[in-house]
C-alpha cells in the first residue's frame, strides 16, 4: 500500500472518529450528575445576546463540553493508567495510592489558613464562653497523609508543625492528643473519613479528659451494599470497596436527634439509613452536612452537656459520646454562622470541644 492511500485512510478514520464523537455530543441527553466523582455536571448556558456578546456564554461553554463528553469516565480512567504509568507520574487528580488506601495530597502548610482558623475559634470562645464556667477543649484529627505520604514518598504537611502552631494560637483551650490512638487501619480506603467501629478508643479518651466515661458495649452492624468512597470515583481507577459498619446499643437506640427549622425543633435520624443507599453514603451518620444538631440521651446518669463544634469528621464519633453526657449540641459552622449561635444555643457551663480535621484547618475558608 502506498503512502498516498495510508493517508487516505487515516483521514478518514480520523475524521470519522471526529465525527462520531461530535454527534454524540450533539445529540446524548447531558448528565445531570457524575456518581463517581459525586458532583453536579455543567449545564448547557443560556443563549442570549448579553451572554454571546460579554462572552459568558464561551466561557461557560467551555466547563460544558468537558463534563458531557462522551464516554468521559472511560477517558478520566485511560488518563489515570497514563500518567500513573508510562509518564511515571506520582498522583492522578492529587490523589495516589499507598498500601491500597487512596488519599489526597494537601501541601504545603497554609499559615493564612490556620490563622483564619483559629481567629474563628476565638471570636467563638470570646463572644460565647470566656466570661462562663465552661471547661473548653481541642482536638486535632490527622488526615491519611499523616500514615502514608512518607513511605510513598509524596509532598506532605508538617503535622507536628500544624498542631503547635494552632495550640499556641488556641492556648485558652487544652488539647487533647489522640494521633497516637490512630492508624491508617481506621480509615476508609477509598474515602477521606474514619471508620466508626475503629474509633470507640479516640471516643474514651475524649470522654475520659473531660471528665466523663463512654466505655460502653456496641453491636457492629454491616450495610448490605459496598461503599465507593469520595476518593473512588475522582481516582479514576477500579479499587475495591470499602464496607460501611456503624454502632449500635440500647443507649443510641434510646437517644433523640433534633434539628433546628425555622425555630421548630425537628426529628433527625442518628443513623439516615436513605441516606445509607445514597450517593454518599457516609451521610447516613447524623444525617449528615447538617449545621446544629441535639441529641439528648434519657438514660444518662449525669447531667454533664457537651457542645461539640466539628466537621464531617464529627459525624461518626458524636454518637460514640452519647453515652457520658444528658444532652451534646453538635455545631458546624460551616452551614451556620458563628454570629447566630447566641439565638441557637444556650451557653452556661457545658463542656465545650473543639474536633477539627487537619484538611479543614488547613483550608478554612468554608468557616462562617
Amino acid at each position: 500500500m502506498s503512502t498516498k492511500h495510508k493517508n487516505i485512510i487515516l483521514t478518514v478514520l480520523m475524521a470519522a472518529v471526529l465525527f462520531s464523537l461530535s454527534f454524540a455530543c450533539w445529540f446524548r441527553k447531558p448528565d445531570d450528575f457524575s456518581a463517581s466523582e459525586r458532583r453536579e455536571l455543567a449545564k448547557f448556558p443560556a443563549m442570549t445576546w448579553n451572554t454571546v456578546f460579554s462572552g459568558k456564554f464561551v466561557s461557560e461553554f467551555e466547563p460544558y463540553t468537558q463534563d458531557q463528553f462522551p464516554l468521559r469516565d472511560s477517558f478520566r480512567s485511560l488518563k489515570a493508567v497514563t500518567v500513573l504509568g508510562p509518564f511515571c507520574q506520582l498522583d492522578n487528580n492529587r490523589l495516589y495510592m499507598e498500601k491500597g488506601y487512596i488519599s489526597k495530597l494537601e501541601y504545603p502548610l497554609k499559615e493564612t489558613m490556620l490563622d483564619h482558623s483559629s481567629e474563628h475559634f476565638s471570636y467563638l470562645y470570646d463572644t460565647y464562653m470566656a466570661d462562663k464556667d465552661m471547661k473548653v477543649y481541642f482536638s486535632i484529627i490527622p488526615d491519611k497523609n499523616y500514615f502514608l505520604a512518607t513511605e510513598y514518598g509524596a509532598l506532605a504537611l508538617d503535622y507536628p508543625e500544624l498542631i503547635a502552631y494552632m495550640r499556641q494560637r488556641t492556648d485558652y483551650m487544652e488539647y487533647i492528643d489522640i494521633t497516637r490512638l490512630l492508624d491508617i487501619e481506621d480509615y476508609y480506603r477509598t474515602d477521606t473519613h474514619w471508620r466508626q467501629e475503629r474509633i470507640t478508643d479516640v471516643a474514651e479518651l475524649l470522654a475520659e479528659k473531660m471528665g466523663t466515661s463512654v466505655k460502653a458495649e456496641y453491636k457492629i452492624n454491616t450495610l448490605d451494599q459496598p461503599f465507593y468512597g469520595v476518593y473512588y470515583g475522582q481516582f479514576a481507577l477500579p479499587v475495591a470497596p470499602d464496607t460501611l459498619k456503624y454502632l449500635t446499643n440500647e443507649t443510641l437506640d434510646r437517644c433523640t436527634v433534633t434539628g433546628p427549622e425555622t425555630g421548630t425543633p425537628v426529628s433527625v435520624e442518628l443513623y439516615d439509613m436513605g441516606k445509607a443507599e445514597g450517593k454518599d453514603p457516609y451521610e447516613m451518620f447524623l444525617s449528615g452536612t447538617q449545621p446544629l444538631l441535639i441529641i439528648e440521651n434519657p438514660d444518662a446518669g449525669t447531667e454533664k452537656e457537651l457542645i461539640l463544634f466539628r466537621d464531617s469528621f464529627g459525624s461518626s464519633l458524636a454518637p460514640l459520646l452519647a453515652e457520658g453526657y444528658a444532652k451534646i449540641t453538635v455545631v458546624d459552622t460551616r452551614y451556620v454562622s458563628g454570629s447566630l449561635l447566641g439565638d441557637l444555643i444556650e451557653f452556661e457551663d457545658q463542656d465545650v470541644l473543639f474536633l477539627y480535621s487537619t484538611m479543614l484547618l488547613n483550608n478554612s475558608l468554608a468557616f462562617k
